[in-house]
């Protein structure tokens, strides 16, 4: 499986490199919205795990044009919003997937399909 993590903080993408490692090891990183479209294109990986809030282009943009080119993206947003409306956000990008950074011991069983 070929996973393409994005975050712009590179503690978060370590530590979730760490959670998926036993899913994938090719992994892929990226630090916002931007180069998750462009390492989406190159790589065309199994599973995005995208960040919401980062600098310059956001997630939830970055998921919408995935989504709009790549329709069979598969795209878990990994974030620390809690709230209802960025998850309505998140479903109406396009995300398959919603997972807090304070939970993200519930990866690898999503990536798994278990």
């Amino acid at each position: 499986m070929k996973l393409l993590i994005v975050d712009d903080n590179a503690d978060t993408r370590k530590l979730i490199r760490t959670v998926v490692r036993k899913c994938s090891e090719d992994i892929i990183e990226g630090r916002s919205g931007t180069e998750a479209i462009a390492s989406y294109i190159q790589y065309k990986p199994d599973w995005v795990l995208m960040d919401i809030e980062m600098l310059g282009m956001d997630g939830l943009t970055a998921t919408k044009m995935i989504k709009r080119d790549y329709p069979e993206a598969k795209i878990i947003m990994v974030t620390m919003h809690d709230d209802a409306r960025w998850r309505l956000a998140a479903q109406e990008a396009g995300a398959s997937g919603y997972v807090l950074k304070e939970n993200l011991t519930q990866l690898p069983s999503l990536l798994l399909g278990k």
